[in-house]
């Protein structure tokens, strides 16, 4: 459940601070670190820190409709509203206080001269009043506290052999960005590349970033995802590059290749649940179950895709824009017979500024995916896939705007919503959503409110008798942000959203086992944030 904090992608924001001041993310050829040298007392200074300490606090306060059913996961849940966490909504009104604090450390010994750094990154999270005098993730808020609960986030040798190589192994991020994310603010990794969409986790690994000429990048990494019985045939491992390349000062596009190869048939992975094509961990997460009648299977599967950028942070002009497409394709096993991968997605978003200030802005996010109807009955399944299939949340897409209809990353141990992957229960997805902010007195009153509608794109119809028709109107969001900035990185915001559910909820298939459409979901909650330095 730790890995909820991926939403702490937000998170990574704070990351990025673990560098010296004096780096940028937006300096390419050089990995990031800009000319500008300091003063000889500046770097002085500088040289005798071994140690660098970034913190993140959160806190939330949230009344809610939407809780779990099953008493046991006490409020920890992730995936998708109505699946297989058990959350749903009611006449009740949960209300609950929870917190996190996140501790991100730096040791880089001044023998090495930056050649070689320790980068460490744990979490602390808990519901107030929650547990005590026990251990375990996620809890520890009750009275007396004395709970052991930290959690292991990242824990990494980073090498930089060259001022533009960095090679990491251990436990470290993996984002579908091409860009160092400990050297890169948080705005670059989920509004560029594929925006946390496809893989947004954390995985044991090494992963090497090269910026080996002015404007040209490439990532390559190698990941363990799972390795179950080391004597056995039964990993799951993934392989992926991706090369970008800038056009002019606004422009960039890039290509990647993802390998993923699964042998585990559905050994290890999250809690009982465990994880793959065929787990209980799909209806969990709201993503794509393969129908292999119980039959053992091996899995290869590919991504193959590309992403744009113009200036999508505004830093140069008044409007900018970002968008990916990636093909998924691949092959899946059984002892009876061969089931082809055959889907796609893609994702455009355009954002202007139309006043004065930075977030004077309006920006239009689109999504689509394309989705099966029939499961794998016709040997092919025309969805796509994400990291959501194989952990949780392995994917994290909450940069567009919306709350309900599609997760937001302001959480701590409840991340879920009607759509919690692009996927969409492999039913595929259309979505759309369009924000606004005005800033009411600069860097101090911000005023947001966002609007979506979502549609499946290709459910059941009812035409084939062994699938219950379902109609594809998923819902329509609208919420409201409002936030003030009591000091420099220290923020308090109030949130509000509803969503009014379509059609697609009358189906017992998706409502779960509802006889009649749930109430819409609505969410109001106050969050303070504070990045330490």
């Amino acid at each position: 459940m730790k890995r909820i904090s991926l939403v702490l992608l937000s998170l990574s924001l704070l990351t990025l601070f673990v560098t010296v001041p004096a780096l940028s993310s937006d300096s390419e050829g050089d990995g990031g670190e800009t000319s500008k040298q300091p003063f000889p007392e500046e770097r002085e200074e500088r040289e005798i820190k071994e140690f660098q300490f970034i913190g993140y606090y959160f806190m939330r306060s949230e009344m809610s409709n939407v809780a779990p059913t099953n008493q046991f996961l006490k409020g920890q849940v992730v995936g998708r509203l109505f699946g297989g966490n058990t959350t749903r909504t009611s006449t009740s009104t949960s209300r609950f206080s929870e917190q996190r604090f996140l501790p991100m450390i730096t040791y880089s010994p001044k023998l090495f001269d930056g050649w070689a750094k320790m980068r460490m990154s744990f979490e602390f999270d808990w519901t107030w009043g929650d547990a005590n005098y026990g251990a375990g993730g996620n809890f520890g808020g009750a009275f007396a506290g004395d709970f052991v609960n930290m959690q292991t986030q990242n824990l990494f040798l980073e090498l930089r052999p060259k001022k533009n190589l960095f090679i990491n192994a251990g436990l470290l991020r993996l984002y579908d960005n091409v860009r160092v994310p400990y050297y890169t603010f948080t705005d670059h990794l989920i509004y560029k590349g594929y925006r946390l969409a496809l893989f947004g986790s954390d995985a044991t690994g090494v992963g090497t970033h090269w910026f080996f000429a002015p404007n040209q990048r490439i990532k390559a990494g190698a990941y363990q995802l799972y390795e179950n019985n080391t004597e056995e045939d039964d990993d799951v491992v993934m392989f992926e590059v991706d090369y970008e390349r800038d056009l002019d000062i606004e422009t960039s596009g890039g290509l990647s290749v993802h390998y993923l190869r699964d042998h585990a048939n559905g050994e290890g992975g999250v809690s009982i649940l465990g994880q793959g094509l065929n787990s209980g961990l799909s209806d969990y997460n709201g993503v794509f179950n393969f129908d292999l009648s119980g039959q053992p299977y091996d899995g290869d599967i590919l991504w193959l895709g590309t992403h744009w950028h113009g200036d999508p942070l505004l830093a140069q002009g008044r409007t900018g824009w970002s968008g990916f497409a990636f093909w998924n394709t691949g092959r899946v096993a059984t002892a009876s017979r061969d089931i082809d991968i055959n889907g796609f997605a893609s994702n455009l978003r355009v954002a202007h500024r139309y006043g004065p200030f930075k977030m004077d802005q309006v920006a239009l996010d689109m999504t689509y995916t394309s989705g099966d109807d029939d499961n794998v009955s016709d040997g092919t399944y025309s969805g796509v896939l994400t990291g959501n299939n194989w952990t949780a949340p392995g994917a994290v897409f909450f940069s567009h705007g919306l709350y309900l209809l599609l997760p937001h990353g302001n959480v701590v141990n409840r991340f879920n919503a009607a759509v919690i992957d692009i996927q969409n229960l492999g039913y595929g997805l259309e979505a759309v959503s369009l924000t606004a902010s005005k800033e009411l007195v600069p860097n101090k009153w911000l005023v947001k409110t966002g609007f979506g509608a979502g549609r499946a794109t290709n459910p059941p119809d009812g035409n084939n008798p062994n699938f219950a028709a379902i109609d594809p109107n998923i819902g329509v969001e609208a919420n409201l942000n409002i936030r003030y900035r009591m000091r420099v990185f220290m923020d308090l915001e109030l949130h509000a959203a509803h969503l009014w559910l379509g059609d697609f909820y009358d189906s017992p298939i998706v409502n779960g086992d509802s006889e009649s459409r749930p109430r819409d979901p609505w969410t109001a909650f106050v969050t303070l944030k504070w990045i330490m330095f």
